[in-house]
């Protein structure tokens, strides 16, 4: 992010407050108060934030018994606004209360000049105030309150716009035309045309509302597959809510997940050092125990960057002495096999970068990974891209429609492999956070540019197969702190991390902040968690004592020390990890502890 903005904008707010404040003229003696709960005595009646970043506090106040609280997260700036009808031609008095760092007091759509103020510290409660009139034809304004990015909460407290009253807002009319699109299994898109004079609609879903959109669309998402909903939708403003529209039903499809009904309920998940050996010794195929019940094999590699054209050899036999032979791997697969257990190639890793940059990589990549798994008669594909393998160019802001090659490429790459090896093609993704949990705060390049563009860059691929994908594991791992759904920042290591980050992937969450770019919940068996099997293994390794609280809480609600989970997630399918090797290495700690622990 671009440092020098924040004091550019500050010395362009000063200059303009000068301006502002030699047209101030005396109130009129007609003039009355319009702002409707300045002092949020209400709750936030009244009053719109963005990206759910405002609350109610009873403390600190400035008058009465509560204020408004907001906290900045990643691109969202805490802003808090209120539309409100005016006179045209005439002037208003804007004012409020604040605590913070800067924190801005402002109006927009008044037709002249939009106007500002602003303070860079205010330790303690300090008024800000500015003047404006408006236009000839304006007939409301948008008042508001922003803090600036990366910065703590801020408060705000008897906000006031004083003037002469306009006309009397009318409750909209009914909405017409609501429609929904082309289902997933747990989603159903919603869009309708605008009513003159709402300010945001209100979603039902069985005659019970479940949402809140400011545009003229809405994803309703967390749905289970196969099943027949029905949505309302209502108009509202500052005068009411609507009568709810003419109801629009949508079944959601079947789903199945890309061959994730033939795992077990609970599923252990681990890559075999195949291709390479490390500190953790050569684990042959046939010496993997049964707790195994998906066996990534690591890994598939490109023989340029951007070729597409993945390989796969085992261990050279002089890295890995006790190496057994193609034809052993390739009958210890089928064992494995036999006896119930998935076999995947897994193409990627911290040294494999692979960029699909264009088409022709793209079809290279699908006969060479098909070739692999022809040739060792595999079930299926894990994606494991790291480093720079995906990153999304400027301009490419909204994951549900991604322009970049590398991200749309890899889709369509992804997408004809399913086609070609149909509904029992497993198909599992281990992304680190950076990728996907990131994406809460930052997604690619940033609103202004300067945000490292691989930020969020798995979500569109992510989005785009959630009805053909078995498993999500993200590596809870080798990762900086994240901020989860409760705007606090989780670090690796402890139970807390694994609860956060996983209610994050089940519950969704609107992308950058933007509550219209909402990334929709996969399914709990879509979903395992992903974790070091010693602390050889990675940064951020986890006791077994707190990865049983972590699925204690998830799973039961049990345990769940201070981050509270959005749902009770049952059926969560299970745990990955890196690696079998370095779980042998560990006497087997990890899958000993995943077959104890207790789901019931």
């Amino acid at each position: 992010m671009d440092r020098t903005r924040p004091l550019n904008l500050l010395l362009a707010g000063a200059l303009a407050l000068g301006g502002l404040a030699a047209l101030s003229p005396a109130a009129q003696a007609a003039d009355s108060e319009l702002a409707r709960n300045g002092g949020f005595e209400a709750g936030l009646d009244g009053w719109s934030c963005t990206g759910g970043s405002g609350t109610v506090v009873p403390s600190p106040v400035h008058g009465g018994t509560k204020a408004l609280q907001a906290t900045p997260a990643g691109s969202d700036n805490a802003k808090c606004s209120q539309t409100i009808t005016v006179k045209p031609q005439s002037t208003y008095t804007l004012s409020g209360w604040v605590r913070g760092s800067y924190v801005y007091l402002g109006v927009t759509g008044t037709g002249t000049t939009d106007g500002y103020t602003w303070t860079q510290s205010a330790p303690d409660w300090q008024k800000l105030s500015t003047t404006f009139t408006t236009g000839a034809n304006t007939t409301s304004v948008t008042v508001y309150t922003h803090g600036w990015y990366g910065t703590p909460a801020y408060q705000a407290d008897d906000l006031s716009l004083f003037g002469p009253g306009g006309a009397p807002v009318e409750i909209p009319a009914t909405p017409t035309g609501l429609a929904a699109g082309s289902p997933t299994s747990t989603s159903v898109p919603l869009t309708w045309p605008a009513v003159a004079g709402a300010t945001s609609y209100k979603v039902y879903r069985g005659g019970t509302a479940v949402g809140t959109a400011t545009g003229t669309s809405y994803t309703a998402t967390g749905l289970t597959p196969n099943t027949a909903y029905s949505f309302q939708i209502s108009a509202v403003n500052s005068a009411g809510e609507s009568p709810r529209s003419t109801a629009v039903s949508a079944t959601t499809t079947s789903g199945g997940g890309g061959g994730g009904g033939e795992l077990p309920a609970r599923a252990l998940v681990g890559y075999l050092h195949a291709s390479f050996a490390n500190g953790s010794g050569y684990t042959r195929m046939a010496d993997v125990p049964d707790s195994w019940d998906v066996i990534n094999l690591a890994f598939g590699e490109p023989t340029s960057v951007t070729s597409g054209d993945i390989r796969f050899k085992l261990c050279p036999v002089a890295e890995c002495p006790n190496v057994e032979s193609e034809a052993d791997f390739k009958a210890a697969i089928k064992a494995k096999q036999a006896a119930g257990k998935k076999v995947l190639i897994s193409i990627g890793g911290q040294n494999g970068q692979v960029q699909l940059a264009t088409t022709a990589a793209r079809d290279t990549f699908v006969s060479s990974v098909s070739k692999i798994i022809d040739d060792y008669g595999l079930d299926g594909l894990d994606i494991d891209f790291e480093g720079h393998s995906l990153s999304l160019q400027t301009g490419d802001t909204d994951f549900r429609s991604p322009t970049s090659p590398v991200i749309v490429n890899l889709i369509q790459a992804v997408k004809t492999l399913k086609a070609k090896y149909g509904a029992k093609f497993v198909l599992t993704m281990a992304p680190e956070t950076f990728f996907v949990q990131l994406g809460y705060q930052y997604y690619g390049s940033g609103p202004w540019g300067g945000q490292d563009p691989r930020a969020g860059a798995y979500l569109p691929v992510i989005h785009a197969l959630r009805d053909d994908l078995t498993l999500l594991h993200v590596q809870d791992y080798n990762s900086g702190s994240i901020m989860g759904l409760d705007n606090q920042y989780h670090s690796m290591g402890g139970a807390d991390f694994h609860i956060a980050m996983t209610d994050m992937l089940l519950t969704g969450f609107p992308v950058a902040g933007n509550t219209e770019r909402f990334f929709p919940g996969l399914r709990p068996d879509q979903v395992a968690i992903g974790l070091p099997a010693s602390t050889q293994a990675g940064n951020g390794h986890t006791s077994p004592t707190e990865v049983n609280k972590a699925l204690d809480c998830l799973t039961k609600k049990q345990n769940c020390g201070t981050y509270q989970t959005h749902g009770t997630w049952s059926s969560l399918r299970g745990l990955m990890t890196w690696s079998i090797n370095w779980d042998r290495f560990n006497q087997w700690e990890f899958s000993r502890n995943f077959d104890a622990y207790n789901w019931s």
